[in-house]
């Protein structure tokens, strides 16, 4: 299943780098997004270099999904395509 970063998880003061939002290819409820907590993401740079994380929850009402990851995501991650395994 494929999916875009939408945006890093924030707050009011702060973004965290090692959590992002996701929205997926087919998910419209938050009773679907909440069955893929615990699948793993994997996002590709352009240089063929894969950083992991997993899915850790749904995001509003709307199918959007968190996912948490090893390690920080560049800026360039946003907007691109991330696949679900």
């Amino acid at each position: 299943m494929k999916g875009v970063i939408v945006s890093y998880r924030t707050g009011r003061h702060t973004q965290n780098p090692f959590q992002m939002i996701i929205k997926l290819e087919g998910v419209t409820t938050k009773e679907e997004a909440e069955k893929l907590v615990g699948k793993e993401v994997i996002w590709t740079t352009q240089t063929g270099k894969e950083i992991k994380g997993t899915v850790s929850g749904a995001h509003g009402n709307k199918g959007v999904v968190r996912a948490r990851f090893r390690k920080g995501m560049p800026g360039q991650s946003l907007g691109t395509e991330i696949i679900l395994k």
